[in-house]
């Protein structure tokens, strides 16, 4: 679709095009005397109130970091009225990398003698194979972490040969701290020498050999065109409607997720986001090695162009992304974003074995997906709609696993040796998901529902019966929890306004995926930074101020920002405007299966209606059309039993 961000009308909750951003950029520069040395952060869209979306004229955010003052400051502009709104410093505070700043570090580095020389002690001499990897700095309480300096590590990699996989071949007991404000190199640890690795972890295709080659081919083909509808950035699709977002910090973004059911619209979903991840290593080590991928790095800045065939199947339709480089300037992802369908086979059946008629749908669902690469990682950020009300969560990561050289013969204890001489260190991949919720409305409530066996006596001699039990989460601070899947629990989110056909208020609940703990101790600089990763489930009364989950600026910092800050105060959760903020775990120990490349691990959860309609809301799919035996049959072909032969 490119051209179309610039040609169309914008909606309020469109992101910004590439003309606003620049106009954003040129009203600063203007308005608040930023000279050329500033730095400027993503240029973002201020979403418009909620309950009045269509009130707010088209404004801009932007953090403008000064290289020369080491300050920051937050600016606020009026693209409708072209000025500047607001222009505030905000001390002790620094914002995330970017990325022309991972290739200023990497030259930073490269040109360091002291840098040259610990290569040189391993018989590193040429630098062209060298690469240099930045790494937020963390905060575990050193002085070289100051906020009022833009610090970063640093790690070496060297290619086997020009264009070869670097992380094969890390350069151990070699760290760099980086001052990137001052752009310059405060010192070179050079500690204990470890030999290269030998081996190269390949993995192109064209360096493999021989490839399989007894692969058909799948063809995806919709002849009649898609089922969906794209008109700007809102979608339908099988009665959903919502809106496709984007923003530089989180990425893809759902907007006002609705179901058409009947003559209503009923929504569910204003708002839903990855709001931030956190990837800390076991390698005591690297300590400093949890890089909050989201608030630290700009995760929407370094999404991919997808591509057809390869990224996605099947009738695609594609969203450009507009995003902006340090500089301020206009930068157009062509294909950040995927929509598709893809058959995800029954979606239901049934047989009369005593009459032999058989109804069977086939289930489609709806794919909206975004894939960055962060360093070494790629993580595709997925939803998915389903024609039975359900919507779906997930985290597909892939790309190449961290690692770090050891000594010969030596056995890890915190990683995976998956090639002479190479350990995959051990981690974690720790997302958080904001929701904010609208089921059938603002007014919702929570409950944590879980199963339990009734106590063996009168009224249960046989001790077979259990039963469901809810509790309602009052307040915040009760509301921070932990998934138990031996007592299958859920949370519901229920709008006590609205009842179905038996009486009983409309709902829908969270089931949680696959799901883990920190194992970082509690006072450790992650569970000090992220606190939302010790705690599944956080429920929050909406607030547009409290977006992302470990603060506005999680670089740096030293803890207690974002969720726990909010919580403190202990907020009424009952019958209100909710958000609903879910964390998933991804704990992984690598295999050897994972090297050179892994294949792809994935981690969701999903939102199931909970007598939000009165039936299955997919009886009115039809039955597929087909050459072979019918999928909506009454009686053909004997007398059901299957007794005659």
């Amino acid at each position: 679709m490119s051209g179309e961000l610039e040609a169309r009308v914008r909606h309020p909750l469109d992101p910004l095009a590439p003309e606003e951003i620049a106009r954003a950029v040129s009203i600063v520069r203007r308005e608040a005397a930023v000279g050329e040395e500033a730095l400027f952060g993503p240029v973002a869209l201020v979403e418009p109130d909620k309950r009045d979306p269509d009130a707010t004229p088209r404004r801009a955010e932007v953090v403008v970091y000064d290289r020369r003052a080491s300050r920051t400051y937050e600016a606020t502009i009026s693209l409708s009225e072209g000025r500047l709104e607001r222009w505030v410093h905000r001390p002790g505070v620094q914002p995330a990398l970017m990325p022309e700043e991972y290739l200023e570090c990497e030259a930073l580095v490269k040109a360091d003698p002291d840098f040259a020389s610990a290569l040189r002690r391993r018989g590193i001499g040429d630098l062209e194979l060298v690469a240099v990897d930045p790494l937020p700095t963390g905060n575990s309480g050193l002085a070289e972490e100051a906020p009022d300096r833009r610090m970063c590590r640093a790690l070496a990699y060297v290619r086997p040969y020009p264009n070869g996989n670097s992380y094969a071949r890390p350069v151990e007991g070699v760290v760099a701290l980086v001052d990137l404000g001052r752009r310059e190199v405060v010192r070179v640890d050079d500690l204990a020498v470890v030999a290269l690795p030998a081996e190269d972890g390949e993995y192109r295709a064209a360096r493999i050999a021989p490839l399989r080659d007894d692969l058909r081919p799948i063809e995806i083909t919709q002849p009649a065109g898609p089922s969906f509808s794209v008109d700007g950035n809102e979608v339908r699709w099988q009665r959903w409607r919502l809106r496709v977002g984007f923003t530089p910090r989180e990425g893809l973004v759902l907007h006002t997720v609705a179901y058409e059911d009947g003559d209503r619209l009923r929504p569910i979903l204003h708002r839903a986001s990855y709001a931030e991840m956190a990837v800390p290593y076991a390698e005591p080590t690297r300590y400093y090695q949890a890089p909050f991928d989201i608030g630290e790095n700009y995760v929407g800045t370094l999404a991919n162009s997808l591509s057809l065939g390869c990224d996605c199947l099947g009738h695609i339709h594609y969203f450009d992304a507009a995003v902006s480089n340090s500089r301020g300037e206009p930068v157009v992802i062509a294909n950040a974003i995927c929509l598709h369908e893809e058959d995800v086979g029954i979606l239901w059946k049934h047989t009369d074995f005593r009459t032999a008629e058989v109804e069977v749908r086939r289930a489609r669902r709806l794919v909206i997906s975004s894939i960055s690469t962060v360093g070494n990682y790629e993580y595709g950020f997925f939803w998915y709609l389903n024609q039975d009300g359900t919507i779906e969560a997930e985290v597909k990561a892939t790309g190449i696993l961290a690692t770090q050289a050891v000594a010969g013969g030596a056995s890890p204890a915190h990683g995976t040796l998956v090639a002479p001489g190479l350990s995959a260190m051990n981690h974690q991949h720790i997302f958080c998901v904001r929701l904010d919720l609208d089921v059938d409305g603002p007014c919702n409530s929570v409950y944590e529902v879980h199963s339990e066996p009734d106590p063996v006596g009168a009224e249960n001699p046989y001790g077979n019966a259990w039963r469901s039990v809810w509790r309602r989460l009052e307040r915040e601070q009760q509301a921070q929890r932990l998934v138990d899947p031996l007592s299958h629990r859920y949370w519901a989110i229920v709008n006590p306004r609205v009842h179905n056909a038996v009486g009983q208020p409309v709902g829908y609940k969270l089931v949680p995926g696959e799901n883990m703990v920190p194992l970082a101790a509690p006072d450790s600089s992650l569970c000090r930074r992220g606190a939302f990763a010790t705690r599944h489930l956080w429920v929050t009364p909406y607030s547009p101020d409290e977006r992302y989950p470990a603060g506005e600026y999680p670089n740096q910092h030293p803890g207690g920002a974002g969720l726990p800050e909010w919580t403190a105060a202990d907020r009424s959760i009952e019958e209100t405007d909710l958000v609903v903020w879910y964390t998933m775990n991804y704990h992984h120990v690598p295999r050897l299966e994972d090297w050179p490349v892994m294949p792809v691990a994935r981690i969701g959860f999903a939102l199931k209606p909970l007598g939000f309609f009165d039936r299955n809301p997919a009886l009115d799919v039809p039955p597929p059309a087909t050459h072979n035996v019918g999928c909506s049959t009454h009686g053909a072909g004997g007398d059901g039993l299957g007794l005659r032969s």
